[in-house]
């Protein structure tokens, strides 16, 4: 991005009203590669939840959508107890990351509609604070994808981990070039998206995305692509040994708001 083209998309929220954020231009012999901005909200109770999926539901997915940000994903955790939330933004271009919040702020029914949720106290916080990574769509998956629509569907998210940014390269090229995303598809493994992470913890790392109907068939695909022969070779390979040293897992299902 140009220094000018940079410092225009900063200042846009005090220059002007809300306009939705360029999806940019990508060249014509490749499709062009989504950001993701995933957001992981910490929150202590139920209640607090209920105020967070409120937000999201009367103010901010709807203030997103105004601004060209058509998918927004909200997420609660399957498993463990915990009442954290996950949010996904997918953005068309880089531009849009930078811009997005100037924007929102600046749009006058956003700020009524999230009124009450802005000016919560500090004694009485909503969330006690909020984590997020970028990430950068893999080239073999450019553009997120909604494998299922089924009520009962739920979405694995998985972190691998690597011990330095060859082998994390490595990495992402068994995905990419290896053919491992193709061996999800065979199996049943449905990808929603595949992120290289440019901004967070825990770097370097990569971040996917599962979509299955429900529980039943998840294991049901996992175990197909554990005994898939294409697999049991590729994870033999002697160039790929070693690429990750350690495996996130977080089963997560879709909030009533959730628009993937």
């Amino acid at each position: 991005m140009k220094r000018r083209e940079f410092l225009g998309v900063t200042c846009l929220a005090a220059m002007g009203p809300v306009r939705r954020v360029s999806g940019g231009e990508g060249k014509a012999d490749k499709p062009q590669r989504e950001y993701y901005e995933l957001k992981r909200y910490r929150l202590k109770s139920a209640d607090k939840q209920k105020l967070v999926l409120d937000y999201f539901r009367g103010a901010a997915i709807p203030a997103l959508n105004r601004i060209g940000i058509a998918r927004v994903g909200v997420f609660k955790m399957l498993e463990g107890g915990s009442f954290d939330l996950y949010v996904l933004l997918v953005h068309n271009s880089l531009e849009s990351v930078v811009a997005a919040s100037g924007l929102i702020w600046s749009d006058a029914e956003y700020r009524k509609a999230a009124e009450s949720f802005l000016n919560s106290p500090k004694s009485d916080a909503i969330y006690e604070r909020i984590e997020s990574s970028l990430m950068l769509a893999f080239e073999a998956i450019p553009k997120l994808e909604i494998p299922t629509t089924a009520a009962s569907r739920i979405f694995q998210l998985r972190t691998y981990e690597s011990h330095n940014s060859l082998a994390a390269r490595k990495k992402i090229e068994m995905f990419n070039t290896g053919g491992e995303i193709a061996i999800f598809r065979r199996t049943g493994l449905n990808p929603v998206f595949f992120g290289e992470s440019i901004i967070g913890s825990k770097l370097p790392n990569l971040t996917y995305m599962l979509g299955f109907e429900g529980i039943e068939k998840k294991d049901e695909s996992w175990n197909k692509f554990l005994e898939h022969p294409e697999w049991k070779k590729l994870n033999s390979n002697p160039y790929y040994k070693d690429t990750v040293s350690n495996i996130a897992n977080i089963l997560l299902r879709p909030a009533s708001c959730s628009q993937i």
